[in-house]
């Protein structure tokens, strides 16, 4: 069972990583989906209005913007990986990222020249060969193509260097170099070795790789339904971002040819597909189109059923709250207040939700809906790269699913809600209570405990009682308003200084000298203060 716990925890937290480096695509895929949507030249053909120059010079500038995050997915990864992964010191953290991923590609570089495999990238056929020896320019690099992989396993790599170097002692000689300054220097020839494997091992990797992406998009509806209903069951777990993310940025999403250039996961291949002149294939949207539809009107249809449900003297009460949830779900696609009240108060109901999910979507790929969002599925996005992307996306499919999957979702919640007798918002058996349920209420119903909840639990160091120590001499948590450190310096700022007391830091804790500068104390303690610094600031809960 430990095993299994720990498995669930790495998942986790690998998952949660993402979350800083794909924060940036909703803003630049709206960019870019609005510039698309008046630089396509299917759409000028349409509406040649279009065509104005002014326009299009706007237009392109917004594509533009847009397109650099999206251009650059690798770097991002690299740099948020690590700082979404890092619980301190994430400014260095973030630096050693974009260190090691330079490490990691002039590595290869230098290694694809002197053993004769690098392509000339400028011969006539230079793009395909690129191609054909999986090779790419990566800010300016010409290197081996690993995409978001080489991001991510930089970011893992590099945070496994960063948590150990932080809190590493080196010798008092080499003070300068101890906590955070250890981090880059150590990243240097960790991600030369990691190159070094990667130029042996990727191209098998590549291969099984692709081998594995070909099987996803082979897998057709049921590898859809399927995709449906396990996200949904992550979903309460937290652990849905560790299926989520490595299908929209990665080959494991599918690998798709488009104008004669291969993208790797969902979200590249849909902008690239929004920029041709070529259907959009709905493989390419297949595990996206559908939250739409169940989004949008799905759940508004279970939020109905509920509220249908409900005795007869609740229904004013629960019907403003519903209201406010299904619109929100609808408008924005935040889909939690809904889907965590029916896991909280009924965990068989959002099982049900899961399957009717999966059918959802299998639907929705079937009919050939084409289009994507790399968040939020709501109202707002499906305008910006449905609607506004013209024909090719076949918007038009979400009106017609829209009613038959609102009917599916009343009827099915209906039934199972009074046939089980299910205690939905309204049907509570306390005659005062009425309410929504978020999902920390409901983790802590099911003895469902996330990493977040995990990471309160701190391990203790050997620096912890010589930390708490140095509280207790600084006056106690509530004379401390600040802890920071310099190369040999441990400097906390105290709100009364008589409540310091010098001699114990020196004589008891082992401070090589006191000082202090208005209401900062400063004990001096070598390469030994960026540690203590960091576990006390672990303590008290401040930020850096």
């Amino acid at each position: 069972m430990k095993k299994r716990s720990g498995l669930v925890n790495v998942f986790e937290t690998f998952g949660r990583s993402f979350l800083l480096p794909v924060s940036v695509l909703p803003a630049a895929g709206i960019l870019k989906g609005i510039g698309s949507a008046f630089t396509n030249s299917s759409t000028i053909e349409m509406h040649p209005w279009m065509a104005n120059q002014t326009l299009q010079i706007i237009m392109g500038f917004i594509t533009m913007i847009g397109s650099v995050a999206f251009d650059n997915l690798p770097v991002i990864f690299a740099v948020g990986v690590v700082v979404g992964l890092a619980k301190q010191e994430k400014g260095s953290a973030a630096l050693s990222g974009l260190l090691g991923f330079l490490v990691l590609h002039n590595t290869l570089h230098y290694l694809l020249s002197v053993s004769g495999q690098l392509v000339d990238k400028a011969a006539k056929n230079g793009e395909e060969l690129m191609s054909l020896h999986m090779q790419t320019n990566v800010l300016g690099i010409q290197t081996m193509d690993l995409n978001v992989f080489g991001g991510i396993i930089t970011g893992i790599v590099v945070y496994l260097a960063h948590k150990k170097a932080i809190k590493m002692q080196v010798p008092q000689v080499f003070g300068f170099f101890s906590g955070p300054r250890l981090v880059p220097i150590l990243t240097i020839p960790a991600m030369a070795l990691v190159a070094l494997g990667f130029f042996f091992i990727w191209p098998y990797v590549q291969v099984g790789i692709t081998a594995l992406s070909f099987a996803i998009l082979k897998s057709g509806y049921f590898g859809t339904f399927a995709y449906g209903v396990i996200e949904r069951l992550l979903l309460p777990f937290g652990l849905h971002h560790g299926l989520n993310w490595p299908v929209r940025t990665t080959e494991l999403g599918g690998i798709f040819t488009i104008d004669g250039h291969q993208y790797a996961g969902t979200i590249n291949a849909y902008m690239a597909a929004l920029q041709s002149k070529l259907p959009i294939d709905p493989m390419i949207t297949r595990f996206s189109s559908g939250k739409f539809v169940y989004n949008m009107f799905g759940l508004p249809g279970a939020a109905l059923a509920m509220y249908m449900a409900a005795k007869p003297e609740k229904k004013k009460m629960v019907g403003s709250l519903l209201l406010a949830a299904a619109l929100t779900s609808f408008l924005t696609g935040i889909t939690e207040p809904l889907e965590f009240t029916f896991l909280f108060v009924a965990p068989a109901l959002y099982g049900v939700h899961a399957v009717l999910v999966g059918i959802t979507m299998v639907i929705t790929n079937m009919a050939g809906a084409a289009f994507l969002t790399p968040t939020g599925h709501g109202l707002i996005n499906y305008l910006i790269y449905g609607v506004l992307q013209g024909p090719r996306t076949h918007w038009w499919w979400l009106f017609i699913l829209c009613v038959p999957c609102f009917i599916m979702y009343f009827l099915v919640f209906s039934f199972v809600i009074k046939k089980f007798n299910f205690k939905t918002p309204g049907r509570e058996d306390d005659e005062e209570t009425v309410a929504l349920h978020g999902k920390d209420e409901v983790r802590a119903k099911l003895g469902v405990k996330t990493q977040k909840d995990r990471d309160q639990k701190n391990n203790m160091p050997p620096i912890h009682e010589h930390a708490l120590a140095l509280i207790e001499a600084h006056g106690g948590e509530e004379n401390i308003s600040a802890v920071d450190a310099c190369i040999t310096r441990l400097r906390i700022n105290v709100k009364d200084e008589d409540l310091v007391e010098k001699d114990r830091i020196v004589n008891q804790l082992k401070a090589m000298g006191f000082t202090k500068s208005g209401m900062q104390m400063q004990s001096i303690y070598g390469g030994y203060a960026n540690q203590l610094k960091i576990e006390i600031q672990s303590i008290l809960g401040l930020g850096e």
